[in-house]
């Protein structure tokens, strides 16, 4: 019996995995992890009003979501001070991202990125059949200018950035950005990923202009509202390109009970800020670890922080090897220079004692061997 062949594009990439979560290496050790500390999970949960809007919406969830997702573009619309027709919802930004190369990238289509960054994004580019440029960090945040330039220099459709950046956590300033927003190169759409935005200060976050077809901003609850289990996602850009996403979305791809959490988790807006200070004050300790164990860290804007191992690449593997195998799940960067760090999110009192004993024997064995 013979099947029709994959498309020519789907048979020449590669065994791709973005990330191996924790449950497969749980499942491959043969026991769970004490401190579950290398997703950016946001260990601290949904607020509890959001929660009991979950549960309630169990016995409901015979039904299908609505298609339109009406009342959560609504509310999230009214939070943004943008219309309706400027909002669509996803699964998640991962979901969202695949869709925006669906609209623009053909076979050949160059997509610039930086060097290391979010790679489930290159994971889409190529499945659409485009070519990733890419560009190295500078000063271990986002060469904007660099990214705009080889946007002109290889007619690029797409400029894929993200603020706070994965996997450092440095920012630019919302400010910053609109200043370069507004020399983009004509016929190039800006991908900005704002995943890690809630957990960032004031400012860094440029004023949402739906007038411009250039950008579009893409949202989450995945991470500082605590409900990556979701999957839930939005984005907001010029109507145009909104009801184009329309044409190609998965119409009921988005969960009944996400789709009304979601809702419920954007108005507890003080449960937000409370959980934003947490994260705050881990960042704080996890680089007061790092300093004690004598490592550095650069300052961090989203709910990570990366830690400079002091050698290179190989050394850095070597700690994360020795942090797994002591029951603390966490990860790493694999693009030079990027490589020598390793990346901890921000987690619970808890979660960071486990942490901080494990670096320490991690720490001993790297350097031993």
């Amino acid at each position: 019996m013979s099947r029709p062949p994959f498309t020519p594009i789907i048979e020449a990439l590669p065994p791709l995995v973005p990330f191996i979560g924790p449950e497969a290496m749980e499942r491959a050790r043969g026991r769970a992890f004490q401190a579950r500390l290398g997703a950016n999970e946001n260990v601290f949960g949904p607020s509890l009003h959001a929660l009991a809007i979950m549960r309630e919406a169990v016995n409901g969830n015979w039904m299908y979501s609505d298609p339109e997702n009406y009342e959560l573009r609504s509310a999230i619309s009214k939070f943004h001070c943008v219309s309706i027709d400027n909002v669509v919802v996803g699964e998640g930004i991962d979901g969202l991202l695949g869709l925006t190369c669906q609209l623009f990238i053909v076979p050949g289509d160059r997509v610039v990125m930086t060097q290391g960054s979010y790679p489930t994004f290159n994971f889409h580019v190529l499945a659409h059949g485009g070519k990733v440029v890419g560009c190295p960090m500078l000063d271990f945040k986002e060469d904007l200018q660099g990214m705009a330039q080889v946007a002109r220099d290889t007619r690029a459709k797409l400029i894929y950035v993200s603020n706070p950046n994965s996997p450092m956590g440095t920012c630019w300033t919302g400010a910053e950005l609109a200043r370069w927003i507004s020399d983009l190169p004509k016929g190039v759409l800006l991908i900005l990923d704002e995943a890690y935005c809630d957990t960032a200060p004031v400012g860094i976050s440029p004023i949402m202009d739906t007038s411009n077809a250039q950008v579009v901003h893409y949202r989450t609850f995945s991470k500082a509202y605590g409900m990556a289990g979701a999957r839930i996602g939005y984005a907001i850009a010029h109507v145009d390109l909104i009801a184009a996403f329309d044409k190609v979305r998965n119409h009921y791809g988005i969960n009944r009970i996400g789709q009304l959490g979601a809702r419920a988790a954007l108005e507890d807006q003080s449960y937000l800020s409370s959980v934003v200070q947490k994260i705050d004050r881990a960042r704080i300790r996890i680089s007061q670890i790092a300093t004690d164990h004598g490592l550095r860290t650069v300052a961090s804007a989203a709910s990570f922080v990366a830690i400079d191992c002091g050698h290179d690449g190989e050394f850095a593997k070597r700690v994360l090897d020795g942090l797994i195998l002591r029951d603390v799940f966490a990860r790493k960067p694999s693009v030079p220079p990027l490589d020598r760090f390793i990346r901890v999110s921000c987690g619970r009192d808890e979660d960071l004692d486990v942490f901080e004993k494990a670096l320490s024997a991690a720490l001993a064995d790297a350097r031993s061997r």
